[in-house]
């Protein structure tokens, strides 16, 4: 990605898709929106009311005071870093999980979670977005929506949805103490050793421990140290402990500066 930030600002990536949503569809689905505003639809605003204002939620970047705070049994919203899943086993896979132009793995940007107090299958729900780091790809993506081509449309920035209910196989029904007891109930779907991001559906031929969600990303494993650890854990079973990624640990050149966001009403300010 290109280290002038100010580029992004003339981007317009809006919806293809005027439709309305379905709140029922299934985990980790791609949403047709491109942006997502984090306002009063997650509270169960009926924005057919015209009478009421909506309500508007603000997030604030903060550096997290611990990092185990975004672990996703504790329901985090957080930007940067990789994704806490809320369903860490039926991940986004194939194209969906690509850039529709370079075709390469997309990045992590944030995650919001806002459960849904009135539907008891969206008890749990968080909202995932993705960008290729390329400029290119980003204004590519821009002009075919000027274009207005509804045919098998491409996309450089993802929207995913997951919803769970209150009774699920992942988490406990009741919340979270937050004194570092909380645990998950499972385990979630292998991750790529390079990324963590996605689902590593590839196994290194060598030492047949090390995943990947792509061939790129398994090259740049190999020649980023990979290679002389995968003939350590050929070599030694003992090895194998301490030459992989601990889990959630990932290069931290492949991912961006991970916060937390810290959600509060938007409030009405006087002139003064």
């Amino acid at each position: 990605m290109e280290p002038n930030a100010d580029k992004l600002r003339g981007l317009c990536i809006t919806s293809l898709d005027d439709e309305d949503d379905d709140e029922t569809e299934l985990p980790n689905q791609p949403l047709p929106a491109s942006t997502v505003t984090v306002a009063a639809a997650a509270s169960g605003y009926d924005d057919g009311d015209e009478d009421e204002e909506a309500e508007v939620m603000l997030g604030f970047l903060e550096k997290p005071k611990h990092p185990g705070l975004l672990l996703r049994h504790l329901f985090p919203s957080k930007a940067g870093g990789i994704p806490a899943w809320l369903d860490p086993v039926n991940l986004p896979t194939g194209n969906s999980s690509c850039c529709g132009f370079c075709g390469e793995p997309l990045h992590f940007v944030l995650q919001i979670y806002a459960p849904i107090e009135s539907n008891a299958a969206a008890f749990h729900r968080t909202l995932f977005m993705f960008m290729c780091p390329s400029m290119a790809c980003l204004h590519r993506d821009q002009h075919k929506q000027w274009t207005r081509n509804q045919g098998n449309p491409r996309r450089s920035v993802r929207v995913f949805r997951c919803q769970l209910p209150r009774t699920n196989v992942f988490y406990s029904s009741e919340p979270p103490s937050r004194n570092n007891s909380d645990k998950p109930l499972c385990a979630g779907a292998a991750l790529c050793h390079w990324c963590g991001t996605w689902k590593g559906d590839k196994i290194c031929g060598g030492c047949k421990k090390s995943r990947y969600c792509s061939e790129k990303h398994q090259a740049l494993h190999w020649r980023s140290g990979h290679k002389n650890d995968c003939l350590q854990i050929i070599n030694s079973s003992e090895a194998s402990s301490s030459v992989l990624p601990a889990v959630g640990k990932v290069p931290a050149r492949t991912s961006w500066p991970e916060y937390q966001i810290a959600i509060d009403d938007e409030v009405d300010l006087d002139s003064d």
